[in-house]
């Protein structure tokens, strides 16, 4: 498949490597030796965005979180979910399979969401919106394609514009990359598109890669933490990694490449300050449904095997509470609690 452009095309511009240095998320899809396939994704925040874990069931009653003339819609699939200040999805994969990530992209422009005339999404539901709708990756730019609404996108708590990209996974190693660049929808369809991070587009992502293509990693890669350098340092890892059949190996492989790219705790540059430190990290075991995470501020990981959470038709969200930053290691499905779900970023 080749890249699809929506609503009008991007214009290929100069890469200036030193107006993208900008917050620093790293996604990837790791194929294995048995032919299923792992995300790995870094939550790279200037602060600690009080993450939860929550569990969603099928059959929500769902809006876009802005009041009238917000779109609607009922969850077909379950998931497990990240929160972002307890106001956005920013991450989760659902029963199906599907994973969804959404990483910061300054250059994020969605447009006038009034003059559209489509109904209205909060940024904070978008992510959600694929979770709850959708079971493989064509199916939702199918879907996200025809644009059924318009994203609205309030500022953050922490002052920052909540701009961002999505990138869909599933379980046969498609993936596609949303952005909203100049008020048009952009996607990026393929499953050769393994690898995101943040700033430059994703276009200019992929022309940067180009360049370092044949210089080996053994002898010299960029090395800042900037997102053009992550981009090329993961994209080389990830080809370079042996594709594990043992499911431990294949999973420790997704683990050591995840952390290979993640930024230290406390690094900060006052000349850069989107620049930002690696809070957690997550591990989406697409064949097994298990969704692994590991806080920076732990030595421990934990699991959610999505089979035992309670996700039909009529069962109640539940959260596990990540406040306080507990120690958590093993499956840790029986210790979601029935919650009200968090209303979505609005104002």
């Amino acid at each position: 498949m080749k890249t699809i452009r929506y609503l009008g095309m991007i214009a290929c511009a100069a890469i200036t490597l030193t107006s993208f240095e900008t917050d620093a998320c790293t996604r990837f899809i790791y194929k294995t030796g048995t032919d299923s396939f792992i995300v790995g994704r870094s939550m790279d925040w200037a602060e600690d965005p009080k993450t939860d874990l929550w569990a969603f069931p099928q059959g929500m009653k769902r809006d876009g979180g802005l009041g009238d003339g917000s779109i609607t819609w009922t969850s077909k699939h379950g998931s497990v979910i990240a929160s972002f200040y307890n106001i956005a999805t920013v991450e989760g994969m659902n029963d199906a399979g599907l994973v969804a990530n959404t990483l910061y992209l300054v250059e994020t422009d969605y447009g006038d969401a009034k003059a559209s005339g489509k109904p209205l999404i909060s940024i904070g539901a978008w992510t959600q919106y694929a979770l709850d709708n959708f079971a493989t990756v064509a199916e939702a730019v199918d879907a996200l394609s025809k644009e059924p609404f318009a994203i609205v996108a309030p500022t953050l708590p922490d002052g920052s514009a909540a701009g961002g990209h999505l990138s869909l996974a599933d379980a046969t190693g498609d993936s596609a990359i949303f952005e909203y660049l100049n008020g048009k929808l952009v996607i990026h369809h393929d499953p050769k598109y393994t690898v995101m991070t943040n700033s430059p587009t994703f276009d200019q992502q992929l022309a940067i890669s180009a360049y370092w293509k044949g210089i080996s990693g053994f002898s010299f890669l960029p090395g800042t933490i900037n997102s053009s350098d992550r981009f090329v340092r993961i994209s080389w890892s990830l080809n370079a990694a042996p594709k594990e059949k043992d499911e431990r190996l294949a999973l420790a492989t997704a683990f050591s490449l995840i952390r290979s790219i993640s930024v230290p705790l406390g690094l900060a540059d006052p000349d850069k300050p989107n620049i930002a430190a690696t809070i957690w990290r997550s591990v989406s075991d697409i064949g097994a449904k298990r969704y692994y995470f590991e806080s920076a501020y732990n030595p421990s990981i934990f699991w959610v095997d999505i089979d035992k959470l309670k996700l039909s038709a009529g069962s109640k969200p539940s959260r596990l509470d990540l406040g306080g930053r507990p120690i958590y290691s093993g499956e840790v499905s029986g210790k979601f609690v029935e919650s009200e779900p968090f209303k979505f970023l609005s104002k």
